[in-house]
């Protein structure tokens, strides 16, 4: 329980870093410009701005992933307005920050000490298929299916009709998800350890 509560605060700490006030607000901006090219296919509408918000957990922890998940819904609601301003989807948004935060945060051998990097990059790739997994059926399957009902986004139906409903399209979402994490986190550790190395451990 310590070592979980101490993410928390070591992520808190990552806040009095300009590196990282620097990135989290790049990612932020990566995010709102991710969101305009939303890809179309039958069933799915595909969106990988959550991918923005992966990194940040990765490279910062819970606490700034949990904060940018809010920033990221206000500052897209600014930049593309679409029906009524909800707070409720604002906390939906950084539940979603804190779930990759706490899946990925000091998981690869590059972020913890040194006497550890033997271990296998795999870890990183687990992290991140158990982070979206858990982002599919906490957040898009369960959290929204009862949001957007009870907002009136989607029809007047049993829950669980609902959630079997979006299924198949989360399903779909979720296997082109997992390859772009694959791709994207190991890359931005990359630059991350490059530029930052010094600091970063």
């Amino acid at each position: 329980m310590k070592s979980f509560l101490n993410l928390f605060k070591d992520s808190a700490a990552e806040l009095k870093r300009i590196s990282c006030l620097t990135i989290t607000g790049v990612f932020i901006a990566v995010s709102m410009m991710i969101e305009s090219f939303t890809i179309e296919i039958p069933y799915a509408k595909l969106n990988f701005a959550f991918l923005a918000i992966a990194v940040i957990g990765l490279l910062f922890g819970p606490t700034v992933s949990f904060i940018s998940g809010g920033l990221c819904d206000i500052v897209g609601f600014i930049v593309h307005p679409q029906g009524g301003f909800l707070p409720v989807y604002i906390l939906i948004a950084m539940l979603q920050g804190l779930i990759y935060g706490i899946c990925l945060y000091r998981k690869s051998p590059w972020m913890i000490k040194r006497s550890y990097r033997k271990l296998s990059n795999v870890a990183i790739y687990i992290c991140a298929v158990i982070a979206r997994i858990l982002d599919v059926v906490i957040i898009n399957l369960l959290i929204n299916t009862k949001a957007n009902m009870h907002y009136g986004f989607i029809p007047e139906t049993a829950f669980w009709e609902a959630v079997s409903a979006r299924l198949i399209k989360n399903v779909v979402e979720l296997a082109a998800d997992i390859p772009m994490l694959f791709i994207l986190l190991p890359f931005a550790l990359m630059l991350y350890r490059r530029a930052f190395s010094k600091s970063a451990v």
